[in-house]
């Protein structure tokens, strides 16, 4: 199963990127010369992804014409007249995405390959009968510029828990994932976190992960944008 739509979220301020963000949102923040947004996009289109729908709130009319020209992935525009977090993005876009697994990407989601393009793998690992979410995750000893206590636990199975009251856990989110439709079903209105959905599948036993086979850079701050450059001018 290889999602021919993806989701890419590009609706929020970028806050800890001021002051970069307030004249620009951070989707067209460039990393290496390039637009973030187009770092994902890119990965997209080499993995045969037909469609992205973009989400956009924040200086949305920039992002609209960067993405104007774009066309693999074709682009379809979803904006919000309020910021809608991002399992409310996705809801308010499910018209867009039709009825069978997609991708869902942040913008700023910067990551190097492994043996097989990670998106690749990530379709491979899908189970329609088993999943609702799978979610790409990176070691925590090769996650570059994440700063947190990490996010998850795998279980052999691929089946994850939360941190929790752990002071650690071995996994970091990368901000790619495939997500079911059905996983949005009786979702509430207006802005709520894909959080909220993951805890659903968990729930069921429906959430699964899949440890990345290569590096990953989170870009949350200035600094982070040559952090980035030095670690992409390194691979």
């Amino acid at each position: 199963m290889t999602p021919a739509t993806a989701m890419v979220l590009a609706a929020g301020r970028g806050e800890r990127l001021r002051p970069l963000t307030d004249a620009l949102p951070k989707p067209l923040v460039e990393v290496a010369g390039k637009a973030l947004i187009d770092h994902a996009l890119d990965r997209l289109a080499q993995s045969g992804v037909a469609r992205a729908v973009v989400n956009v709130w924040h200086l949305g009319e920039m992002i609209e014409r960067h993405l104007a020209g774009r066309a693999r992935p074709a682009v379809t525009i979803s904006r919000e007249s309020a910021l809608l977090d991002t399992g409310g993005g996705v809801a308010n876009a499910l018209g867009e995405l039709g009825g069978d697994p997609f991708y869902v990407l942040a913008s700023d989601a910067l990551w190097r390959d492994g043996a097989r393009p990670a998106l690749e793998r990530l379709a491979a690992a899908w189970n329609d009968a088993t999943m609702d979410a799978l979610l790409l995750l990176e070691p925590m000893e090769r996650a570059v510029g994440f700063h947190g206590a990490g996010d998850f636990f795998l279980d052999g199975d691929g089946r994850m828990r939360r941190r929790g009251d752990a002071a650690h856990a071995p996994f970091a989110f990368m901000s790619v994932q495939i997500m079911h439709p059905r996983l949005f079903a009786d979702c509430p209105e207006g802005a709520f976190s894909n959080n909220l959905l993951w805890d659903r599948a968990l729930a069921g036993g429906r959430l699964f992960g899949l440890a990345h086979d290569g590096g990953w850079c989170h870009v949350g701050t200035v600094a982070d944008i040559a952090r980035a450059e030095r670690w992409l001018a390194a691979s």
